[in-house]
């Protein structure tokens, strides 16, 4: 199997996370300042096979799209134009922020860790990605 990429894009700068080469588990990959995403992205598949990204879809409480989610469908759109053989798999990203924000605190995250906004938007992008491994656990459940 290969690596699957969660990525929280932002205007300003993009969170990553990828699982482990059996897609069990998420982890942190860093950040990356959005306008060279797409560099990043390349020069990590040269070295790793990728089978898939998991972008947050940025909603509002009642579901609708948000008023950041443009942006991110153009990301997806350039991503899906740079990579066309690796698909593109959405999940709903509201409250990871928040997420993000506790389980720094919960792992004993110092109060400047916990600032740097950087820090959360990579966690952020592990919970979308540990969200959407979930999901698909949940579906081979059933299917048994």
């Amino acid at each position: 199997m290969a690596r699957l990429i969660g990525i929280d894009y932002g205007g300003k700068r993009t969170g990553l996370a990828v699982t482990d080469p059996e897609q069990r588990i998420a982890g942190v990959l860093g950040t990356v300042e959005s306008y060279g995403i797409y560099d990043y992205l390349a020069k990590y598949i040269s070295k790793e096979p990728v089978e898939g990204f998991v972008i947050g879809f940025p909603r509002q409480m009642n579901f609708q799209p948000s008023e950041s989610a443009p942006v991110v469908q153009a990301f997806a759109k350039g991503l899906a134009k740079k990579f066309p053989d690796i698909p593109i798999f959405w999940v709903d990203e509201r409250f990871t922020s928040k997420m993000a924000l506790q389980s720094m605190i919960d792992g004993g995250a110092s109060k400047s860790d916990r600032r740097d906004k950087g820090n959360i938007d990579a966690v952020s992008a592990a919970i979308i990605l540990e969200s959407w491994l979930q999901q698909k656990k949940n579906e081979r459940e059933r299917e048994l």
